[in-house]
């Protein structure tokens, strides 16, 4: 397939969509979610910002290691230390992208970078022949080249092509653009660059109007042959470009676009459901391809019409994106070997038989709960098992609540807190308040309770209920998440995991002043 026919997919879930407060990944979750993205035979993984932390550092690390069929790249600001820590961290890497970057427009080089434009140019040629001296593929970025002015674009894309960037990222950072103009500004810069031939032209488009997908589509009509996206559209703000909108509008409007990519498609709804399990983030059920309402039908003449031709409502397949896809139920009868097998194909596996057994133990206590447990189940179940491998200085052994119409809520808690127990009682407006505030009065924590999300695993009474908790002190924030068929027992969890990363240390901030 030539280049002109097919779009790469660059996804930034693990880089720009952990900027989003709250959706800090571990090592081990990043792993879990570019094994999910390799089976989904996504080009290129950007699995962190190497020079952020030594987190991040180790988390591009093991992706690399862990993951063979994609590119792994790290993000790195045109900077010496930025490069050098991106190319340590990808050593492991079957494929290494390094993704250096620097600001293009008038406002963020006069007051962010204070360097004049010809210094800019500069130190991007610097960087992108560092980076090439250590990797063979280069990526080059002008952050905020949605207000950047056209001239000085085509000046320094020139210089950096010419430096060795193989790959010539335009982002529209702050999501100001509107498509017809983001679509004119590609089609500008391919025809006025001299050397444009040698290089794949990529976007990367923020949603702060709602147009990231809108944007990125004007963007490849026009001749851009690689978008940075995200699963869910997960990134800091109002987000990013969601991969399976970008991917899913370019298979079904092939008469139009007449373009290709790799991407697996019936991966999507299942890598959807884990980076909002890992993340805490729930899909809205009217979101496109991946929410819950996406492929329903309640009108009358919609149900009638789709029974009688599917194609009458339905522009794609529900089965082609996951939906009805890897549906084993497992229950309390299944094995062992049933279990570790349907992990494996889940992209799940264990380092140790303890771990698997510690799995396996819950599995079978959840079995007890719910007759039937499915693949959203089973992934729900490894996320606490691996949330629950961190310390743990609080842990919770007991909980009791009463509720009932015309009286006052009242739980009552016992919490391990360094291996010693504590008890506490709490009045809440409700269960979960009490429970809460319960746990709390033993914690002393005094962070400050930022989100409450509750997400129903799968469907049914007797689903198990997600919990996400989010707290913030001192300007670190942390998702906890805890799962369970008791919605209480699920917050209980959910809260106890949050204070114990926050006692951790694991909280962070941004990862970067800058980003594209």
């Amino acid at each position: 397939m030539s280049q002109q026919n097919r779009l790469v997919i660059f996804d930034t879930t693990m880089r720009d969509g952990e900027q989003s407060p709250g959706a800090s990944m571990t090592k081990e979750e990043k792993v879990r979610i570019g094994k999910a993205l390799e089976k989904m035979r996504v080009d290129v993984i950007e699995a962190g910002f190497a020079a952020a932390s030594p987190g991040d550092f180790a988390a591009i690390q093991a992706v690399a290691e862990a993951v063979r069929e994609s590119t792994i790249c790290s993000l790195a600001r045109a900077v010496d230390r930025d490069i050098e820590h991106a190319a340590d961290a990808l050593k492991k890497a079957e494929r290494a992208r390094i993704h250096t970057f620097i600001a293009t427009s008038p406002i963020h080089m006069q007051y962010k970078l204070r360097m004049q434009p010809d210094q800019v140019v500069e130190q991007a040629v610097y960087a992108v022949k560092k980076a090439r001296s250590l990797v063979e593929d280069v990526e080059f970025s002008c952050e905020d080249a949605g207000r950047s002015e056209n001239d000085f674009l085509c000046r320094i894309i020139e210089a950096a092509i010419n430096a060795g960037a193989r790959t010539i990222n335009i982002p529209d950072t702050v999501g100001y653009a509107i498509p017809e103009e983001f679509g004119y500004k590609i089609k500008t810069l391919l025809e006025r660059i001299p050397n444009a031939d040698k290089a794949i032209f990529s976007v990367h488009c923020h949603n702060d109007l709602g147009l990231a997908v809108a944007n990125s589509l004007a963007a490849v009509a026009n001749g851009a042959r690689q978008v940075e996206c995200t699963i869910n559209g997960l990134g800091e703000r109002a987000g990013n470009a969601a991969l399976e909108e970008i991917v899913m509008a370019l298979r079904t409007r092939h008469d139009l676009f007449g373009l290709e990519t790799g991407i697996d498609t019936t991966h999507i709804v299942p890598t959807s459901r884990l980076v909002s399990s890992i993340t805490g983030f729930p899909v809205q059920p009217n979101k496109a391809i991946v929410g819950a309402n996406a492929f329903a039908h309640e009108s009358g003449i919609h149900q009638d019409g789709v029974l009688k031709h599917r194609e009458t409502y339905e522009i794609m397949k529900a089965e082609d994106v996951g939906w009805g896809a890897n549906k084993m139920v497992m229950g309390k009868h299944s094995g062992r070997a049933a279990f570790r097998s349907r992990l494996e194909e889940l992209g799940v596996t264990f380092d140790t038989d303890a771990a698997l057994n510690d799995a396996f133990a819950r599995f079978k206590e959840l079995a007890d709960k719910k007759h039937e447990i499915f693949d959203e189940d089973l992934q729900a179940l490894v996320s606490e098992a691996i949330s629950d491998a961190a310390p743990e200085t609080f842990k919770l052994v007991a909980l009791e609540c009463h509720s009932a119409i015309g009286e006052t809520p009242v739980a009552e808690v016992v919490v391990s807190h360094n291996g010693q127990e504590q008890r506490a009682k709490a009045n809440g407006s409700g269960p979960v308040d009490a429970a809460l505030k319960a746990i709390e009065s033993i914690a002393a924590s005094g962070a400050n309770l930022l989100l409450y999300s509750v997400n129903a695993i799968t469907q049914g009474t007797d689903s198990q209920g997600e919990v996400t908790v989010r707290l913030e002190k001192g300007g670190r924030i942390v998702n906890g998440s805890g799962a369970d068929t008791d919605i209480v027992v699920a917050s209980a969890k959910a809260y106890i995991h949050a204070l114990n990363l926050l006692l951790s240390g694991a909280a962070r901030q941004h990862p970067q002043a800058d980003g594209v």
